[in-house]
């Protein structure tokens, strides 16, 4: 199992930040996403179904709106691990108004230290992670751990658009409209996250640029990685198997 350690500044600030966000959680997501969120999860719930899974780790499962579309999507027993209560507290809501309650579970657990034996599931998934934890290729060793021989992983996250204009446009929305527009349907909470947001998945790629996360999956036993840039380069879905 994981070693139990304790939680990260990046835990600990992600956990603060998400705390307000859960009632209005999944309606906001999508319309401050221009509608994209859900076609990047989608991409990643196709990559993952294609294996015709049987047990499902999601992992940063918030309000479980990956691990319902997995339960939909395929046959597979899902568990979903966030460490934000409130968001698992609205996740759990969600699981059991869609009538999933037999096919999902969700529990509080931090991606860095899985209390799950080695190789306990034959898929995982996992959204928006990376940028919230201390090491992100220890973090990528710790999921591998927990997933079998030849399972698959998939993940999503934001992303900067490589094209220079599809780049400024960018930054003019998430840098200015996306505080204002989050602020003004969601509160302050919302105008936190839309202030943070921009700089952070920028500072996240200066560090983590895509072919030094790809070489973090293959360091920690995942092969086959492949990716793929979503609306313009604003999302990425990365998928692999385990060696």
């Amino acid at each position: 199992m994981g070693e139990a350690v304790l939680r990260s500044a990046e835990n600990a600030f992600a956990s603060d930040l998400f705390k307000r966000l859960p009632r209005r959680y999944d309606t906001l997501a999508e319309l401050l996403s221009l509608g994209q969120n859900h076609r990047w999860r989608h991409e990643l719930v196709r990559r993952l179904a294609a294996s015709r899974p049987q047990r499902i780790l999601d992992v940063a499962t918030g309000t479980a709106g990956v691990a319902i579309e997995l339960a939909r999507a395929t046959d597979a027993q899902v568990v979903g691990v966030d460490i934000s209560e409130p968001m698992l507290e609205r996740g759990t809501q969600r699981v059991v108004e869609a009538g999933l309650s037999p096919r999902i579970e969700l529990q509080p657990g931090r991606a860095e230290a899985l209390s799950f034996a080695n190789s306990e599931f034959d898929a995982l998934s996992f959204t928006y992670l990376l940028r919230y934890v201390a090491d992100p290729a220890a973090t990528l060793r710790e999921l591998a751990r927990v997933l079998r021989p030849g399972g698959t992983v998939a993940s999503l996250d934001f992303f900067v658009p490589p094209n220079p204009a599809w780049r400024l446009a960018w930054r003019f929305y998430t840098r200015g409209l996306l505080p204002l527009t989050g602020v003004a349907l969601g509160g302050e909470a919302w105008w936190r996250v839309g202030r943070f947001l921009g700089p952070n998945i920028e500072q996240h790629y200066a560090r983590w640029p895509l072919a030094r996360v790809v070489a973090a999956w293959e360091e920690a036993g995942l092969v086959d990685v492949r990716y793929r840039l979503m609306s313009l380069g604003g999302g990425v879905v990365m998928w692999g198997n385990k060696a």
